[in-house]
């Protein structure tokens, strides 16, 4: 065998074993994470009583989000918490925004706005709200989030049960589900994202909390510098900080809250790309301080990351190369035999795996989870490439990407309504 077979043969290995692994550590985190504490509580919808119930300060910041407004305060008025604000931040939106939300602030006593003269993007927005919060507990959701009534309380309990946690995820669903795009992100959310945020929970360091439903200690946000004007992701760029800080975060999956999804091409495209570009911006700008501080444990999310994204180059530039060799070379068809026979059975097999056992833990939320099941086997054809390529993209935008730039962005589409 040669030189190029040889490297060509590595990579081939590597593009099946990566995801192989991955699923199987992803599976067996998300069981401990149940085992261990998940299955122990109660439902989302009966939470435990608290000793206490300090004041909570919801940030809410917004950006041309008129047509959303209406049901996000609807479902903020069916908060059970006892005891909360609501701090709006209209960032320079040139929709009616504003006057709506002076509307809600004549409507409910506990409700401010500020309302800032230009677009500075949301970490910009996060921080002002901050600023402005009475309470010690900061809840962060996005202008077309609608919170799960019991989700604040969720949250205070998990910061209640443990001094050392800085910051909290929550479990956003999806709400629209009229397209195909839709239902496969419903898979997504629950087969990809859910079952790592419990494996990570497990290992004890996570690599972003869910900027659409999330919760903060103030005194943690202010201890890692609060949010940065310049991330393009402020929940990957924040998470990492605060637990460079020394704290911890970790997984509420009791803490719901229902949002819109793209369901076009062009939407679910943008969002991704800004994605990557934010997670790879986030992970190179604390690399150092990673080091520094010695933490095993963000390293291992550290290099999760990183491998994910060599992974991804090599399924968008390499594989074609020996797909192409293939073609034209007999004998490289001859060292991926085995993927030909049975490495791409495997590999659905293991999802099927990793995505009944993702529903399953996901009864508990949403009574009817194994319906989608039939959507989430069709789940790796479309986005494992589109996260392929916009992985490989988004670190070139992330090193290209000026140190001085504001991380400001336009919101997709919000789905088929």
């Amino acid at each position: 065998m040669d030189y190029a077979s040889s490297v060509l043969l590595v990579v081939g290995l590597f593009c099946f074993g990566y995801p192989f692994v991955m699923s199987w550590y992803w599976i067996v985190g998300a069981l401990l994470f149940y085992f261990i504490r998940e299955r122990h509580q109660p439902r989302s919808d009966s939470p435990p009583e608290l000793p206490s119930y300090p004041l909570v300060s919801l940030l809410l910041p917004c950006f041309n989000e008129s047509a959303q407004l209406h049901e996000t305060f609807a479902a903020i008025a069916r908060i059970q918490y006892p005891n909360f604000e609501v701090v709006a931040i209209n960032d320079g939106s040139s929709d009616d925004t504003a006057s709506i939300l002076d509307g809600f602030s004549r409507q409910m006593s506990n409700f401010r706005v500020a309302n800032l003269v230009q677009n500075q993007g949301k970490s910009t927005a996060l921080n002002v709200g901050a600023f402005m919060a009475r309470g010690q507990i900061l809840v962060c959701i996005d202008g077309d989030a609608l919170i799960d009534p019991h989700a604040i309380t969720w949250f205070v309990t998990r910061f209640q049960a443990d001094s050392t946690l800085g910051a909290v995820t929550g479990n956003p669903r999806i709400r629209n589900r009229t397209s195909l795009l839709g239902r496969l992100q419903v898979g997504e959310f629950s087969s990809i994202i859910g079952v790592i945020k419990r494996t990570q929970s497990v290992a004890g360091f996570l690599f972003a909390v869910s900027g659409v439903i999330c919760a903060f200690r103030k005194l943690s946000v202010m201890q890692a510098g609060m949010w940065s004007p310049q991330a393009i992701t402020d929940d990957v760029d924040l998470t990492l900080r605060i637990q460079i800080a020394g704290w911890r975060v970790t997984y509420e999956p009791n803490a719901l809250c229902w949002i819109l999804m793209p369901e076009t091409l062009r939407g679910l495209w943008r969002q991704r790309l800004r994605w990557s570009e934010g997670g790879a911006q986030a992970s190179l700008a604390c690399f150092v301080d990673i080091v520094r501080h010695m933490r095993g444990g963000m390293m291992l999310v550290w290099s999760t990351f990183m491998m994910s994204t060599l992974w991804a180059l090599c399924m968008t530039v390499l594989m074609p190369l020996w797909l192409i060799a293939g073609i034209f070379d007999p004998n490289v068809r001859v060292d991926f035999n085995f993927m030909h026979q049975w490495g791409g059975e495997v590999l659905i097999v293991t999802y099927f795996i990793q995505a009944f056992i993702a529903l399953w833990l996901d009864r508990r939320y949403e009574k009817n989870s194994f319906k989608s099941l039939y959507w989430i086997v069709w789940y790796p054809l479309l986005f494992w490439m589109l996260q392929s390529v916009t992985a490989v993209l988004g670190l070139l935008k992330a090193i290209r990407r000026p140190a001085y730039a504001k991380g400001k962005w336009v919101s997709p589409d919000r789905g088929i309504r």
